[in-house]
């Protein structure tokens, strides 16, 4: 999928580092439950010290990444995150309009929220990027004549994502202030242009330990985590 780099925004929370537990402790802990945001940008869900890291490169209006969170969440979770030997990190890459708005929100909810919220989101895809490709051709005109960062709160807007985040208990106060977020719209910009760097071209763009694997599909990184 070409990059059509529309708006962006995006806000990273700050979370307290993670400490390596003891040996004992670590064999016992479930990893699936920590989650960090990165110095990349990203959301790193299980060990920090993992001897195999998986990276994503996504866009959450991407069908090909909604088809790869389905077949994929449930198995990281359980065959390899939650031991500690995976860790997998999720970098936000911009694609579509719809992407800027909703990653800022993602983003909103902090590291506990990110993961479930962007699985729901990408469950239910259809439904909020078809609202957005039907909107009449005078109002998406009107939504691209405004600047960058108003065009984001447009766009959620227009394709009733600000609801989703609303019934999941974000106030409407919250939602107003992470969609005004110009420094997040730069810092999503500048993830999805690094992303370039390292040969990303489309989404979802997978990484093994620093490795670009470019794959679209969860049957090829799968037997990789299997037997690393």
């Amino acid at each position: 999928m070409k990059l059509r780099l529309a708006v962006a925004a995006l806000a990273a929370a700050a979370v307290p580092a993670v400490t390596s537990p003891h040996p004992a402790e670590a064999q016992a802990r479930d990893w699936s439950r920590t989650v960090a945001v990165t110095p990349e940008g990203g959301f790193r869900m299980g060990n920090p010290e993992a001897s195999l890291k998986l990276v994503e490169y996504g866009s959450i209006t991407c069908p090909h990444c909604a088809q790869f969170s389905a077949d994929s969440s449930a198995a990281l979770r359980s065959s390899y995150v939650r031991s500690g030997r995976v860790s997998f990190e999720y970098r936000p890459y911009l694609i579509f309009p719809t992407d800027p708005g909703a990653f800022l929100l993602l983003s909103c909810l902090g590291p506990g929220g990110f993961f479930p919220a962007a699985e729901q989101l990408y469950a239910e895809q259809a439904a909020w990027s078809d609202r957005f490709r039907a909107l009449p051709r005078a109002e998406l005109q009107r939504i691209r004549a405004l600047p960058p960062i108003e065009q984001t709160a447009a766009i959620v807007r227009a394709a009733g994502i600000d609801q989703y985040f609303l019934d999941r208990g974000m106030s409407a106060a919250r939602i107003d202030a992470c969609l005004a977020d110009r420094s997040a719209l730069d810092r999503l910009v500048a993830i999805t242009e690094r992303a370039g760097t390292l040969g990303v071209q489309g989404t979802p763009t997978l990484l093994t330990n620093g490795r670009l694997v470019g794959a679209q599909e969860w049957s090829t990184p799968e037997p990789m985590l299997a037997g690393g």
